[in-house]
């Protein structure tokens, strides 16, 4: 197989080289994907880099690095029905924990880590499903029934954003979002009821009255520090904000006599360690919505293997108006 990997923590055109070896067999319970599409994350970009806390080197002496994927089972191990040969799969935690992952042409790895595509998604989109796809299901129905409920999004522009937008429509939400510039528009395009620029100083008035004065039950959360001042002051008693970044205030300081006296809960979400009964809910709940038509995963760029440099480095600046993928094959 060919594959994009790293042995020493830098920056992407520094450490990021191409190999060839033979992919990994299928032992008890695995299956081997040929991949066509590896989906870049920013998790894939700071683990590269050595971006995470604690940790000085890479846990493996080579890594193939990349969490999400899509393409077509070629093997199976022992006490996988013969019957998944050829079906179209597509990939979550690939490289998490594990030292190869998807930015490969092949990876080999647990058959549920393998989840079959609905009838009519491309591979494109099965690409996009792993992190940003489960996140979103997560962070909008995490927390039960949302029919008839107000969301607050803020980010509704970002990857994850724009799809928790879709799924909460799809849903039964209402939805507030907040982003500013262009992504006001692509946010409404996903379906947002009302879109606020997230840079007015009165943001939480202009929340509280695109709700006409009620409060808010539940807020999907991209920069929970930055936010936390605004999220206490518009969310409801017993209200949720499910956080799953806040890489602009990383040690917020929580006004805690506030939240207490609301009963928030904090949901602080990290995709990766979800448990399998909310994991496979999640998994329903993207289905349902690609079944229904109801759920696009824009992409705002594909490289070749060869550039995944490249495409860790489109990552890192931001600005993108979807997915970044790899097409393994090219």
């Amino acid at each position: 197989m060919h594959a994009i990997a790293y042995q020493s923590f830098g920056a992407a055109t520094d450490v990021l080289d191409h190999i060839t070896q033979e992919p990994p067999a299928a032992g008890p319970g695995d299956v081997c994907v040929a991949l066509a599409f590896s989906g870049v994350n920013p998790s894939d970009v700071k683990a590269r880099a050595g971006g995470r806390p604690g940790v000085t080197k890479p846990p493996f002496d080579t890594i193939i690095p990349h969490n999400d994927g899509a393409g077509t089972i070629v093997a199976v191990g022992d006490g996988v029905d013969p019957a998944r040969l050829g079906q179209r799969v597509w990939i979550w935690n690939g490289q998490w924990q594990r030292a190869y992952g998807t930015a490969a042409t092949h990876i080999t790895l647990p058959a549920e880590q393998a989840v079959p595509l609905p009838a009519g998604v491309g591979l494109e989109t099965g690409a996009v499903l792993g992190i940003p796809g489960l996140t979103a299901a997560h962070i909008v129905f995490g927390g039960g029934e949302i029919t008839g409920q107000t969301l607050l999004i803020h980010g509704g522009a970002g990857t994850v954003g724009h799809l928790a937008v879709q799924l909460a429509k799809w849903g039964g939400a209402r939805v507030i979002a907040t982003a500013r510039g262009d992504g006001i528009a692509r946010c409404t395009a996903a379906g947002a009821d009302v879109v606020l620029d997230y840079t007015a100083p009165d943001l939480a008035q202009q929340i509280l009255d695109a709700n006409a004065g009620r409060l808010i039950p539940r807020i999907v959360d991209v920069e929970f520090g930055h936010n936390i001042a605004t999220d206490t002051a518009v969310i409801a008693p017993n209200g949720t904000i499910a956080a799953y970044g806040s890489a602009l205030e990383m040690t917020p300081t929580l006004p805690f006599y506030p939240l207490l006296f609301k009963a928030v809960t904090v949901d602080i979400v990290l995709i990766y360690l979800l448990p399998k009964a909310q994991r496979d809910a999640a998994i329903a709940q993207l289905h349902g919505a690609l079944e229904a038509g109801a759920l696009e995963c824009p992409i705002h760029r594909i490289y070749p293997l060869s550039d995944t440099a490249l495409a860790h480095q489109a990552v890192e600046a931001g600005g993108r108006t979807g997915a970044i993928l790899i097409d393994v094959q090219a």
